[in-house]
């Protein structure tokens, strides 16, 4: 049976700390004693973060510092993790957090906005993940990353955010394979639907804001919930989250019935990319 994991005093990087899943993990890891390193493309937003974290590492006796980060951009994720490993010696724990949204029919979108997603949401995994894995396999460390309930299933409106988690799947699960005879363990997670600012930044098919607000199914989670649900299973080794009761129904039904669960999400959300659609028929 494995050893638990205790971050105290452990190194935790976290992309996309800006945000509200990732300000919240910042908090939450270091809450539990770790140095958590905040990387974003937000200036703003990780200065407004350093604040906060300065009071929790008075109060708890640890260190931190940001970095400005476009996890698009291999070179930055070096830079990133070198300042990382210099300032506070390594790589404990990366959570690849970072990520972007999309809400349009593939037939009007854009390809540049579905290549915008998979460049952040999973080759900005990739290159965290690829700058981190020699500090991370000589401290025995582990890898987190976020994905979604479309990282299993089929999501209409969602077909490169969709196709994103679920390269994520293949590539970390993969990884794991790989990595796990070093001490190394990798989680993913998959959320259902979350209050953050991720699904209001979403793009649409010109990759613009999106205009049609977000239909969700079942409850809205708070990303506090989220983040103290990961450390939880960060701490436990283990190797897939589902987080809340969504997410759970979501994983069986897809896979115990597909066809019925894709005719319940198109149905839910089919309006969010067809606004005049009438009893599941968009209109011309």
């Amino acid at each position: 049976m494995s050893i638990p994991r205790d971050f105290r005093g452990k190194v935790v990087v976290i992309t996309g700390a800006g945000g509200g899943l990732g300000r919240a993990l910042a908090h939450t890891f270091a809450e539990a004693g770790a140095h958590v390193a905040a990387l974003d493309r937000d200036a703003r937003a990780l200065e407004a973060l350093a604040h906060e974290l300065d009071i929790l590492a008075v109060q708890h006796g640890t260190q931190r510092m940001i970095a400005v980060c476009d996890v698009t951009r291999l070179e930055d994720c070096q830079a990133a993790v070198t300042q990382v490993c210099g300032r506070l010696g390594g790589v404990d724990l990366l959570i690849n957090n970072a990520g972007v949204a999309h809400r349009s029919a593939f037939a009007v979108t854009q390809v540049d906005v579905l290549r915008r997603v998979m460049d952040v949401n999973f080759f900005g995994a990739v290159h965290c993940t690829h700058a981190a894995l020699p500090s991370l396999r000589q401290r025995r460390g582990m890898v987190v990353a976020i994905s979604s309930v479309a990282g299993f299933s089929p999501l209409i409106g969602r077909t490169g955010y969709a196709a994103s988690k679920h390269a994520l799947h293949g590539f970390f699960d993969s990884l794991r394979t790989e990595v796990q005879d070093d001490g190394v363990d990798v989680l993913i997670v998959c959320p259902s639907f979350i209050d953050t600012g991720i699904d209001r930044a979403a793009l649409a098919a010109d990759g613009l804001p999106a205009a049609q607000a977000r239909k969700t199914t079942g409850a809205t989670t708070q990303p506090a919930e989220v983040a103290a649900a990961i450390l939880q299973a960060a701490c436990q080794r283990r190797h897939l989250l589902l987080f809340s009761f969504t997410a759970k129904a979501a994983w069986w039904l897809s896979r115990l019935w597909p066809t019925r669960y894709a005719a319940v999400m198109k149905k839910r959300l089919q309006s969010e990319i067809f606004p005049t659609a009438s009893h599941g028929t968009p209109s011309p």
